[in-house]
């Protein structure tokens, strides 16, 4: 199995910054993609950011020049830099893997627990 775990998340005012870090371990034999994803109450687990092991990444629209993903191969850690934050990012912000374990050598998505960010204003 993979297991991610989020650390990071915390209460920030408007304008402020964040860095949230996830870090997997377990019978990893390859991690694809990792990404950030959030849920805000009432409404539907949205894409933030991806990256791909080759350093390709994707932005929802919302958060394009505001956050910056990264990722750390070596250490299978992916790390998402929030800037400029505003209260309507306030959400639950988890860590998602595309990975293949040595258990099955299947390729499936993983997720973290989830770690809080919530922007007054």
């Amino acid at each position: 199995q993979v297991q991610l775990v989020e650390s990071g998340g915390g209460l920030v005012q408007a304008g402020g910054s964040l860095r949230l870090s996830c870090a997997a371990s377990g019978s990893i034999f390859s991690i694809n993609a990792m990404g950030w994803y959030r849920q805000a109450p009432g409404k539907q687990r949205e894409l933030v950011a991806a990256i791909t092991s080759g350093g390709s990444t994707n932005y929802a629209d919302s958060v394009k020049g505001r956050f910056t993903i990264s990722r750390d191969n070596a250490k299978n850690t992916v790390y998402l830099q929030m800037n400029s934050l505003k209260p309507e990012d306030t959400a639950v912000y988890y860590c998602n893997a595309i990975a293949v374990a040595t258990m099955n050598y299947r390729m499936d998505d993983y997720w973290g627990q989830g770690t809080q960010v919530t922007v007054s204003s």
